[in-house]
């Protein structure tokens, strides 16, 4: 039984690093239902005050490095919140009109009709500020990957 608890606690490990790429999925509660169904499962004891102020002090950290480096990327670009609000709208619909490289387009597009639209930018300027929506998504894919990483660890440290 004990392959059976292991299997799908992994599962959920698995589907928390895929939402970094299709952000419909909730990888924040993956992750955690995974810590929590390890509990069930096996024993809540390595699980203490300090676990749980650590990895929701982590999830804080999520949260907070998902939306700096989208707005990180546009800004830096010369984007306006029209161009985070389009480059987000963009990330949620992108990838089911366009699979896979809608995670892709669908920012680059979206900040960048976003800020035509509401700004009346160029083509050739809004389209720079598509590519730092890009530039903000994939470096907070990667910072939010360490993070998840981070947290994986710490729980096996505690539970192996």
């Amino acid at each position: 039984m004990d392959y059976l608890y292991w299997g799908i606690i992994i599962i959920l490990f698995i589907a928390a690093f895929a939402a970094l790429v299709i952000p419909i999925i909730p990888g924040v509660l993956a992750l955690l239902g995974g810590f929590i169904l390890y509990g069930v499962f096996f024993t809540f004891e390595p699980f203490n005050w300090l676990f749980w102020t650590i990895q929701g002090l982590f999830v804080i950290l999520l949260f907070g490095a998902d939306y700096a480096a989208n707005m990180l990327g546009v800004k830096k670009f010369g984007g306006s919140k029209a161009g985070i609000w389009g480059s987000t709208i963009g990330l949620l619909i992108g990838p089911f009109v366009v699979p896979l490289a809608g995670i892709i387009i669908g920012p680059f597009l979206g900040a960048t009709l976003a800020e035509m639209i509401v700004h009346k930018k160029g083509i050739t300027e809004a389209a720079q500020i598509g590519i730092g929506s890009v530039v903000g998504f994939i470096s907070s894919v990667v910072t939010k990957g360490v993070i998840q990483a981070a947290m994986l660890i710490y729980f096996f440290i505690l539970v192996l």
